[in-house]
């Protein structure tokens, strides 16, 4: 089993954050988007895996390197992004026949993954929403065998959005569809979906079957991204460094601080996730995400995403700022 993770998307919504950050390296609950995927997938069984990369790519490739050298790791370059059926086909020359798990790089899920990587067939991971003309759409039968699948539908047949984990065991059909996608220009939305590429193994009879998630975690935008990211804290109760400088400083669970980090005379908490050597002095910050090597001084955040190499001064409530910032409220 080989594990394929698409991540050369620019993360627009995020912006200013994707501007100097991929959006699978913003940290949430202790870790990186991307960690929590990888992390679940190895502690699952699988070894090798395929990332597909391209707007800072360099960043993701450092990282993954730095923090998974026990792993067998490919990179390959999608300089032009066409989308994620695009992707997909681009890793052909290291999957071969082979089985994978397709995982989209911003999507984080609650599922028995053991359950899902040793199923002798074809599976989709699916979710019930209230509105799925944003997604793409599964129809699936009584028996849980999925008949259709549609991205983005104006009217949708079913509510059970697909959630972006894709279980592939007939990949030379895969690989098969892809080309013809790409042979006849068959796009959606300006795109080579992969969707597309699976409503085509379907039309020639590869069965396929749908498994629910538990739970999906929205990180396409910073309201959602820090909703999330006070669930996970919640779940996993978050974690501080045992090394951790605190002075005066009054610390309220679940939060999650990096390595390096100071406190003097602040109140963190509750569901703060704050990245390595970071210093906050005279501060009282909650319900925020802030990133490495930042400074804030005298200030008062609630429901903030505040990037890397930053630095705040001064009283404010609610900030969006993103990397290499510096703001002065004095």
């Amino acid at each position: 089993m080989k594990a394929i993770i698409p991540v050369a998307g620019a993360g627009a919504k995020l912006r200013p954050h994707t501007y100097t950050q991929p959006k699978a390296l913003i940290p949430i609950a202790g870790k990186t988007i991307l960690s929590f995927i990888v992390d679940q997938l190895h502690e699952a069984g699988v070894h090798e895996f395929i990332f597909v990369i391209g707007y800072l790519g360099e960043k993701i490739q450092e990282y993954v390197l730095q923090t998974y050298p026990h792993l067998t790791c490919h990179f390959v370059q999608q300089n032009e992004r066409h989308g994620t059926g695009h992707a997909v086909e681009l890793t052909k020359t290291f999957i071969g026949n082979d089985e994978v798990l397709v995982t989209l790089g911003d999507t984080i899920c609650e599922y028995n993954i053991k359950e899902v990587i040793t199923a002798p067939g074809n599976l989709l991971g699916v979710k019930k929403v209230d509105d799925p003309r944003n997604f793409g759409v599964a129809e699936i039968d009584g028996e849980g065998m999925i008949e259709h699948v549609i991205e983005k539908p104006a009217i949708p047949k079913s509510n059970m959005a697909l959630v972006g984990i894709y279980k592939i065991k007939d990949t030379a059909v895969l690989f098969k569809c892809l080309e013809q996608l790409f042979s006849q220009n068959i796009t959606s939305f300006g795109e080579y979906n992969l969707t597309d590429a699976l409503d085509c193994m379907m039309r020639r009879g590869v069965k396929f079957k749908s498994f629910k998630v538990k739970n999906w975690f929205d990180c396409g935008k910073k309201e959602t991204l820090l909703e999330t990211n006070t669930i996970l804290l919640k779940k996993f109760g978050g974690a501080v460094d045992t090394n951790l400088q605190r002075e005066n400083s009054i610390i309220i669970p679940p939060v999650a601080i990096g390595p390096g980090c100071r406190l003097r005379n602040s109140i963190v908490g509750p569901h703060v996730s704050i990245g390595a050597n970071t210093t906050l002095e005279y501060s009282v910050i909650r319900d925020s995400i802030v990133g490495a090597y930042t400074n804030l001084f005298e200030v008062v955040l609630d429901n903030s995403l505040i990037g890397s190499d930053a630095s705040v001064k001064g009283l404010s409530r609610t900030l969006n700022i993103g990397d290499n910032t510096e703001i002065d409220f004095g």
